[in-house]
């Protein structure tokens, strides 16, 4: 991986780290690190679903565990907040590890793989509601006490800016493993399981690799919304809508690429929160929003918005290089 490689990635984030200086309105901010929290997610799925052609529908377990693991740290253990950040993305990677074993070693694949992951997740909700260590349905409430010794902070656009230091650091490693040889053994795995195998891949140990990396990263994303939002329940932390938006997000920004996530998920909560806005919050629009948003990018952009822009791009080359002709 060259420097060449990563200019795209540090004009992007340099960009977007100036939107807080010229807006700096709470709501702007809110929908920012929002925004940056799903992204963050998306790109977690993106290593297993887009890479490693491993669909997920239970992305929820690990952003959950990240969440729930640096919430009661703090409230039972009274662990410092960044300590409890670093655990949490940890204990996301091991639970990862788990289903992915479970998962994999049994010769799980497509449809059945998807399906166990969601009941996967759908069982830690269920657990979480139920136990009292995870506050029960009542859910979990972080003590306030802004310092930023302890990862809260007077603006919010500290947590914007630490957001997309999350972010860059997630697109730098998706463009490592674009380069690397495990990501060329993921992606051999993704394209013929069987074929890769004959060619000495080990497809376990791939795929193990990629689920606990793809976990870690969603765990990450659920212990910023833990320290941005100082509350969790069993809902939030394991409900089935940060699996749809972590799978949504690569699908309309584009599947398997370094930037696919991120553009997704702006487009995605940019169109919601603005058909919001002009519709007066009838609830359940932003929803509308992005089925149809769905429907139009399978439709006419099979491979996300970043497809549909790349092609654009080379028709005009094409026209342009015909007529200088």
């Amino acid at each position: 991986m060259s420097v060449r490689d990563l200019l795209p990635i540090v004009a992007v984030v340099g960009v977007l780290a100036l939107i807080p200086f010229g807006a700096s309105a709470n709501t702007v901010l809110n929908f920012l690190v929002f925004t940056l929290i799903i992204a963050i997610a998306a790109q977690g799925w993106n290593i297993l679903g887009g890479y490693g052609g491993q669909f997920s529908f239970g992305h929820a377990a690990f952003f959950g565990t990240g969440a729930y693991a640096t919430a009661m740290l703090q409230v039972h253990l009274g662990l410092n907040a960044w300590v409890a950040f670093a655990i949490g993305i940890g204990a996301g990677a091991m639970v990862g590890l788990v289903i992915g074993f479970l998962s994999f070693r049994s010769g799980l694949r497509g449809s059945y793989f998807s399906l166990i992951t969601l009941a996967f997740a759908e069982v830690l909700r269920i657990v979480a509601n139920a136990s009292a260590i995870t506050g029960g349905a009542a859910g979990l409430l972080i003590k306030l006490d802004v310092r930023p010794a302890n990862f809260q902070f007077h603006s919010r656009a500290a947590f914007f800016w630490i957001g997309l230091a999350l972010v860059a650091l997630v697109l730098v490693l998706t463009r490592w493993l674009e380069h690397s040889r495990f990501g060329a053994q993921l992606m051999a795995v993704r394209e013929n399981e069987d074929a890769a195998r004959a060619l000495g891949v080990d497809a376990l140990t791939v795929k193990l690799g990629a689920i606990a990396l793809s976990a870690a990263i969603t765990a990450a994303a659920g212990c910023l919304y833990a320290q941005y939002f100082l509350y969790l329940d069993s809902t939030i932390a394991y409900g089935l809508w940060i699996s749809v938006e972590a799978l949504l997000a690569p699908i309309v920004g584009g599947i398997g690429t370094v930037f696919g996530p991120l553009i997704g998920a702006l487009a995605l909560h940019g169109l919601g929160n603005l058909t919001s806005l002009m519709a007066g919050r009838i609830p359940g629009i932003d929803l509308v929003v992005y089925g149809a948003l769905l429907v139009l990018v399978v439709a006419f952009a099979p491979d996300g918005l970043l497809g549909l822009v790349k092609r654009l791009r080379a028709r005009l080359f094409r026209r342009a290089a015909t007529e200088t002709a």
